[in-house]
């Protein structure tokens, strides 16, 4: 049998309420009282609360079922396992913690910008701890082994967009509806910034025919490290130079200004950058 890494599972735990009680506060005291439609199982659970009563997390639980039942072979074990705890703190946390907090009653915006900050910080600390809390997380990866050419993003955007809307027409308020489609956004949005955007930046290709004076440029003006590529320029027939710079975005200004002194004729290509490890960045 294997051994049990009892740090470990106590640091998995604690993740697991600090990140139930975030998102059973953005459901419960924010959503529910607010009456938004919500993405996900949890959206679905909403529905049953304020049709039959039913608490969310003990809704979200049985609506689990099929969907574990029909998804477990498509997913790894310790995964598996680590979601099915996740899902089972985060719902008893639901039903019996936030509502020991304040139910707020204010401003619907308000309320809004809460639930998906609140339930963005929870989902952003579950799936950091290489977790889920099952529900439509299942069924995405389910759907995309199954149809591997359908993008997840696309999987997730159509499942979000049909649950919400679902809510919207039972319940007949327009309103409501749009704050839901708010939420999922601003939802999305916080996850993405927490997993990734802390350590966003900017990636750029500068092609030039002097690559050594544009890595000396950005080494003397923003002491940082860059790659010389060597290139073909298909039009041309010339071969170029392609320096590669990975930056936080007030450097990248600096590297603009600084490159087109050098070579006025620099072709300067700038992205966005999720997440840079490495030597002068995040270590792994």
């Amino acid at each position: 049998m294997k051994k049990i890494n009892w740090k470990q599972l106590a640091y998995d735990l604690f993740i697991d309420i600090a990140a139930g009680v975030l998102i059973g506060v953005g459901v419960y005291n924010f959503a529910a009282n607010s009456e938004f439609p919500l993405a996900g199982v949890s959206g679905i659970a909403l529905i049953f609360y304020r049709l039959a009563g039913i608490p969310i997390g003990m809704g979200s639980i049985l609506l689990n079922i099929p969907i574990v039942l029909g998804c477990f072979k498509t997913l790894g074990k310790e995964f598996f396992v680590r979601s099915i705890r996740s899902l089972l703190i985060t719902s008893v946390l639901t039903d019996y913690v936030a509502p020991l907090f304040p139910v707020y009653s204010g401003d619907r915006m308000l309320a809004a910008i809460c639930t998906g900050i609140f339930s963005g910080l929870g989902y952003a600390m579950i799936f950091m701890n290489n977790s889920s809390t099952a529900g439509m997380d299942f069924v995405s990866m389910a759907i995309r082994t199954k149809r591997p050419h359908i993008s997840l993003g696309k999987i997730v955007f159509v499942l979000d967009f049909v649950i919400v809307l679902l809510g919207g027409v039972i319940f007949r308020d327009v309103d409501a509806t749009i704050y839901g489609l708010i939420i999922t956004y601003l939802l999305t949005y916080v996850i993405d910034k927490i997993m990734y955007g802390i350590d966003a930046g900017k990636m750029t290709f500068i092609i030039t025919e002097n690559g050594r004076a544009v890595v000396d440029v950005i080494d003397r003006y923003i002491e940082r490290g860059a790659t010389i590529l060597h290139g073909h320029g298909s039009y041309t027939g010339q071969d170029k130079e392609i320096v590669m710079c990975a930056c936080n975005n007030k450097q990248m200004y600096i590297i603009k200004k600084m490159i087109k002194e050098v070579d006025k004729k620099a072709f300067i290509v700038v992205m966005e950058s999720n997440e840079v490890v490495g030597e002068g960045f995040k270590a792994e």
